[in-house]
C-alpha cells in the first residue's frame, strides 16, 4: 500500500507539473503556480468536509511549516532554471529532495532499511536524475549560485515531506487545508513582488489571469486539483505504516514525480524520450518493485 500510494502521489505530482508548464506557456510560471495553488484548495476542503479533520496545535505548525517549504521548493526552482541549466539543475533539487528526508529519518528518526532496499533506493534516487535529465537548448553556464539555488528548492520540497510525516493520522486532511493557504498566500505575495518590479522597471504588466481562454482555466484547475491530490496521497503513503520505516521510501517514490511528467509530455506533445531517460524509467520500475517486496 505504501508504494502503491508513493507511486501515485508522484505520478499526479508529475502530471500536474506538466500540466502546469503548458499553462505557464501562456502565462507567467509564478502566476499559473498561485492558481493552481488557490484552486487547489477547493477539493481539499470538499475532502475535508467530507472526511473530517481536526485543527490541533500540531495539524497548524506542520501545515504551515509544509506549505512554507514547498512554495520555496517551487519559487528556488524556477528561479533555479532560470539562471542555469535545466539538465543539471533539475535532476539536483530532484536528488536533494530525497537525502534531506531520508538523512533525516535514518538520522534523528530510527527509520531501518534492509541490504536490499537500501541498494533499490539507491537505484531509484539514480533513476530520479536519469528521468528528470533532459536537454539543455537554452546554452545557459552552471554556476554556484544555480546550483544552491537548485539544492535549496530540494530541501524545500524535502521538507515538504518531512513535515507531513510529522502530522498525526487524526488530524485528516486539516493539515494539508492548512499548507494549501499558506502555500497560496506565499504565491500570490511573490505574484505582487514580480508586479512591483515591472512597474518600476516599467516592463509590460503581468497578465494576472488567463482571461477567457477556457483550455487554460481547465489546465490550471486540473493542475491544482492533481496537485492536491497528490498531497494527499503522499500523507497517505507516509501514515500507512510507521512513520520511521515509511519516510526513506516515500521520500524517494515522491521524488520519482518527473516520471508523470515526460510520459504526459511524450503522449500529449509527442516528445521522444532520450535513451538516458528511458534507462532511468526502468530503473524507477524495477527499484519500486523491489521496494515493494521488502
Amino acid at each position: 500500500m505504501t508504494i502503491l500510494l508513493g507511486l501515485s502521489g508522484a505520478l499526479a505530482y508529475g502530471f500536474a507539473d506538466f500540466l502546469g508548464g503548458l499553462a505557464s506557456r501562456s502565462i507567467r510560471p509564478i502566476v499559473a503556480t498561485a492558481w493552481a495553488a488557490l484552486i487547489g484548495l477547493v477539493p481539499l476542503v470538499v475532502g475535508l468536509a467530507v472526511l473530517g479533520g481536526q485543527f490541533t496545535a500540531n495539524a497548524l505548525l506542520w501545515g504551515a511549516v509544509a506549505g512554507v517549504s514547498g512554495s520555496v521548493g517551487v519559487l528556488m526552482l524556477y528561479t533555479a532554471l532560470a539562471v542555469g541549466p535545466m539538465s543539471v539543475l533539475s535532476p539536483v533539487t530532484s536528488v536533494v529532495s530525497v537525502i534531506v528526508p531520508v538523512s533525516i529519518g535514518l538520522i534523528f528518526a530510527g527509520s531501518r532499511l534492509s541490504a536490499l532496499g537500501a541498494t533499490a533506493m539507491i537505484v531509484a534516487v539514480i533513476a530520479v536524475a536519469l528521468v528528470g535529465a533532459v536537454k539543455d537548448r537554452s546554452g545557459s553556464r552552471l554556476t554556484g549560485r544555480g546550483l544552491l539555488t537548485a539544492a535549496i528548492s530540494g530541501c524545500g520540497f524535502g521538507g515538504l515531506v518531512l513535515a507531513y510525516a510529522a502530522t498525526s493520522p487524526d488530524e485528516g486532511l486539516a493539515p494539508l487545508v492548512v499548507a494549501r493557504i499558506v502555500q497560496a498566500v506565499v504565491m500570490w505575495i511573490g505574484v505582487a513582488v514580480v508586479i512591483g518590479r515591472e512597474r518600476r522597471r516599467q516592463a509590460p504588466a503581468t497578465t494576472l489571469s488567463p482571461g477567457r481562454s477556457g483550455k487554460l482555466w481547465l489546465q490550471l484547475a486540473i493542475c491544482g486539483t492533481l496537485d492536491a491530490s497528490a498531497n494527499v496521497l503522499i500523507q497517505a503513503a507516509l501514515h500507512s505504516g510507521a512513520t520511521a520505516d515509511v519516510l526513506p521510501v516515500v521520500s524517494v517514490l515522491n521524488a520519482l514525480y518527473p516520471i508523470g511528467t515526460v510520459i504526459l509530455a511524450a503522449v500529449v506533445l509527442r516528445e521522444r524520450l532520450t535513451l538516458l531517460q528511458i534507462v532511468g524509467l526502468a530503473l524507477a520500475l524495477a527499484a519500486s518493485a523491489v521496494l515493494a517486496t521488502t
